[in-house]
């Protein structure tokens, strides 16, 4: 009792301490030394210049603030500069205007409530005001499960205990915190030595008179009042809290009886669970932001206790420190959705959700269906799923799922056994509006609806035909559906289709059917089949003869279009092998011809520079230079090009002398030892591409570059048969470790152009490896920027980024050559940050370029499926084409795929290497059979 008695009057005198402070402040005289008055008149006026200039650019400031509140409300960090400077200039009454239009929209923060509780604490006089703060408070516990707000509001709530009924308001919202917060760990503590305090006072004031002796009735106070306090501490001690031992010992020095062996067992008990929890608060306390994966083992761990206040509780802990995390809140709610089951706690916590991750649709559908299951009413469920079409969802398809729950829950309140009601009515109209919303709002937003097939109105279709048995206006219905560019597909007809068998008459299945053989391109003989049925069971001969011959017409037709598109498909591609057999016997004869040329002695250089003329001329056409086939594995070469790459014509074995010949020099590599690839050296080693042909001494380089890795055993660089640079190389390390350590420098800047390094893997063993480390699906807090200025640096679309939020990292996208190509992608902390920028970037002009944001969504690559037989299809398969640098990239060719002797897979590029390419072939093509100019001519006579 004595120590409380200090606390609170220790409390006291600071508190009386700040107000003479403040009083004291205000008597001083403006010429006082003290307050730094008007000792210097010259260096005042200075100073008081600069203030109003700050004072203007900070009034400035806030009208820019308010200017874009106003354009966008939704701005979280807007708000956040906004009430900062309206608290550095003073302005309290916009102040608390600025607070309340943020507390509208979004849950407060705990730093951000106790800066503004205190700011009206300090200006509540009057009991009117303080009945003000109390709402205030009432409205920041619900934000969050704060400690600190729960005990600034009991410790507040004591000052009003001279008012009726004050003790017992404030023992209400001591045990209402101990609900909250009781159970918290680390800062439970805190709440039940202050409940503890206040009993104790209220004790101290029981208390007769030094020497009197008490009467019945107060004595009877006095015992009440012991019992409280006696009862705090046994409620305390069986629970688990750090600093257990120091309240026990408390206890056992406060009690003038001997302690209950019922609380030394909970006392024991809780001290044992303690121990259990210990291990995760350590884990909180040495974890940095934001503790996800430690915030889910403790929910893990007490989920397996199973005690539900103890769940909420570390749920609510988590949110504090995690509230933009969206699956953390579906996990929350789904929990109280299907344990505890209390409608307030249970809405409350669906509120806060929708309002910290407005742009998630799977938090507002959950809420409408909580809504729903605890009966709340129309009006409220309305509203609410008007607010959800205002909170700006970053996908199309999100407005067609909310759009549907929405009508999934009118459909439930219909009654249909009556002909005609309001909520049909109701129903009605809603399914008109969604789909007008999607056609306007959304198509306008996005360019597309969200909902290609119409969904909605199949719906709204069904609704009308097995419910209502209106089929008109079903049939109306699929009508409109037909005409939003689905006649072409077999399935939208047969949909609607068994919606006429199941709810219609046959006149109309035969019609419908008829109407979906004329009007489908993708599987027509599907169709057909399925009126044929229906007229082999109930149709007549006449019926019968007509589906037949409409169906025979209708597939001949398609049968002569394919033919058509067959042909034309096989002249392309048979005048494209006469092309290639053009440009291969062209290559051929000149070829031929330079080896008839024999340089003289005297011409040497001229000789050498024609050849260098040459071989520039053919850059990008199609001429096979070295032995090496692209394709033949990623990573790791194949034995042949190690064979011939890493043992001719190193640095140190150029020849000298006079020029050599062709035939002969061919001869002479072949006498060189071969090199073969050691692939269990695979982990210590790592390739190297896109490097610059014309970089000098590669392995100096580049050990120079990858030493601070690790000790460098090997370099090999790759030089194609003239002792030409080829660009990639591997470097194997003594360790590991080292070569770990190396992939890290994967796009580092050499000599102008982004390195790629890579694991010197095999893939035609591992066909699944991948280097690229980008995501390549959805990522909502990352944006896709285009249409940026070649010359826009990393600094200044950081510069324009930041104004949305805070900036994680950029990524300008380049080309091999390390040229930007007008892309980037944006990593913002979070999800919300990102819908932001999108709604602020999106359209923004940067250096005379306007420029486009989205959310990171890379699309799928598209797999190619095999068409049926009979139908023509373009053939996708690579066709090599040969340059001055090897063979081409992968191209199309036109050839219809029956025309093939071999299917291989197309291969696919990543990092620059090309894998599993079906030209890659040990074998030489046979060589072209020449032709004479006679030959020529009659070629040419005959086209």
């Amino acid at each position: 009792a004595e120590r409380g008695g200090r606390r609170a009057e220790l409390h006291k005198m600071a508190a009386a301490g700040a107000e003479a402070a403040a009083e004291e402040e205000k008597r001083l005289p403006e010429g006082d030394p003290e307050s730094g008055g008007d000792s210097d008149d010259e260096g005042d006026s200075d100073s008081s210049g600069d203030g109003e200039d700050e004072e203007k650019e900070n009034e400035a400031e806030i009208q820019r603030l308010e200017e874009q509140l106003s354009i966008n409300a939704f701005d979280y960090n807007c708000h956040l500069d906004l009430i900062k400077l309206l608290r550095q200039e003073g302005e309290l009454v916009k102040l608390r205007r600025a607070r309340q239009k943020m507390s509208e929209l979004f849950p407060l923060t705990e730093e951000i409530w106790l800066d503004w509780l205190k700011d009206e604490i300090k200006m509540a006089s009057e009991i009117s005001e303080r009945e003000k703060v109390y709402e205030l408070f009432e409205r920041a516990v619900k934000d969050y499960i704060c400690p600190e707000i729960w005990l600034e509001y009991a410790q507040y709530s004591i000052g009003g205990i001279g008012q009726e009924g004050g003790i017992e308001k404030v023992r209400s919202i001591f045990e209402r915190a101990l609900t909250a917060v009781g159970l918290h760990v680390t800062k439970g503590t805190a709440l039940w030595e202050a409940y503890r305090e206040f009993e104790n006072a209220i004790l101290e004031t029981a208390q007769p008179a030094p020497g009197s002796i008490p009467s019945p009735e107060q004595q009877q106070v006095l015992c009440s009042q012991l019992e409280k306090i006696h009862t705090l501490f046994r409620r305390q001690l069986g629970i688990p809290l750090l600093d257990m031992e120091a309240s026990y010992a408390e206890y056992e020095e406060w009690s003038e009886e001997p302690i209950p062996e019922t609380t030394i067992k909970n006392y024991k008990k809780a001290l044992q669970q303690l121990e259990k929890c210990k291990p995760y608060e350590e884990a909180l306390l040495g974890a940095e932001t934001p503790k996800l994966a430690e915030y889910q083992a403790y929910i893990d761990f007490e989920m397996k206790a199973g005690d539900p206040a103890r769940i909420q509780l570390i749920y609510e802990r988590a949110l504090a420190e995690n509230c933009l995390v969206p699956d953390l809140w579906a996990r929350y709610n789904q929990y109280l959705d299907r344990q505890l089951k209390v409608k307030e706690l249970v809405l409350s916590a669906h509120d806060r959700a929708v309002r910290n991750c407005p742009w998630t649709v799977g938090l507002w559908i959950r809420y409408l269906l909580a809504m729903e299951r605890h009966r709340v009413e129309h009006s409220i469920i309305s509203e609410m799923f008007e607010k959800a079409l205002n909170a700006g969802f970053i996908q199309a398809t999100d407005y067609v799922e909310i759009w549907q729950a929405y009508l999934d829950y009118l459909r439930r309140r219909v009654d249909f056994t009556q002909d005609s009601s309001k909520e049909l009515e109701e129903l009605r109209s809603a399914f008109a509006r969604a789909v007008e919303y999607l056609k306007q709002e959304v198509e306008e937003r996005f360019s597309e609806s969200g909902d290609p097939s119409c969904t909605i109105m199949q719906n709204w279709a069904r609704v009308e035909a097995r419910l209502c048995n209106n089929m008109q206006k079903a049939r109306e219905l699929w009508d409109n559906i037909m005409t939003k560019g689905n006649a072409k597909y077999a399935n939208m007809w047969l949909e609607y289709y068994n919606l006429e068998r199941a709810h219609g008459d046959t006149q109309h299945c035969r019609k419908a059917l008829h109407r979906a053989v004329q009007c489908t391109s993708d599987y027509p003989e599907h169709v057909c089949e399925v009126l044929l049925t229906l007229e082999r069971i109930e149709g007549t001969l006449e019926d019968w003869d007509a589906a037949v011959q409409k169906t025979e017409n209708r597939l001949a037709r398609v049968n002569e279009q394919r033919a058509k598109a067959a042909e034309k498909e096989a002249a392309l591609a048979k005048q494209e092998e006469e092309r290639a057999e053009q440009r291969k016997q062209a290559r051929a004869e000149k070829k031929a011809s330079k080896k008839a040329k024999k340089p003289r002695t005297g011409d040497k250089r001229k000789a050498d520079e024609d050849d260098e003329g040459e071989w520039g001329q053919e850059e990008g056409k199609n001429k096979l230079p070295s032995k090496r086939h692209r394709g033949e594995g990623d990573g790791v070469l194949p034995e042949e090009d190690m064979e011939v790459e890493t043992g001719l014509f190193g640095r140190s074995e150029k020849p000298d002398g006079p020029a050599v010949p062709k035939e002969k020099a061919s001869t002479s590599r072949k006498d060189i030892p071969k090199v073969f690839h050691d692939s269990s050296k695979d982990k210590v080693t790592v390739f190297v591409s896109n490097l610059s042909y014309t970089m000098a001494e590669p392995e100096a380089k580049l050990r120079e570059l990858f030493g601070s890795c690790g000790e460098v055993v090997e370099i090999r660089a790759v030089f194609n048969n003239k002792g030409t640079f080829r660009g990639y190389c591997y470097v194997q390390f003594k360790e590991e470790e080292a070569a770990r350590q190396a992939l890290a420098l994967d796009r580092t800047a050499v000599e102008g152009r982004p390195m790629f390094v890579s694991p010197c893997v095999d893939k035609n063993k591992n066909p699944d490896f991948k280097v690229f480390r980008y995501s390549t699906t959805l990522e909502k807090h990352k944006l896709f920027i285009s249409g940026l200025p070649f010359s826009c640096t990393k600094e200044e679309l950081e510069e324009v980024c930041k104004a949305h939020g805070n900036v994680k990292d950029i990524r300008l996208v380049t080309n091999r050559a390390g040229k930007p190509k007008g892309l980037a992608y944006v990593e913002y902390e979070n999800e919300a940050q990102a819908s932001q920028a999108v709604l602020k970037m999106d359209g923004l002009t940067v250096k005379d370029h306007v420029i486009k944001v989205m959310i990171s969504n890379p699309p799928l690559r598209k797999r190619l499926e095999r068409p049926e037989p009979g139908w023509a299809s373009l053939s996708l398969e690579p066709r090599q084409s040969y340059g001055a640098r090897g063979k081409g990239r992968t191209q199309l060719s036109m050839m219809p795929r029956a025309l093939h002797r071999q299917s291989n897979p197309v291969a696919k590029a990543e990092n620059g290497m090309v894998q599993n390419s079906p030209a890659a072939s040990s074998e030489p093509p046979a060589e072209p059979k020449k032709m004479s100019n006679a030959d020529f001519a009659k070629m040419l006579l005959k086209k």
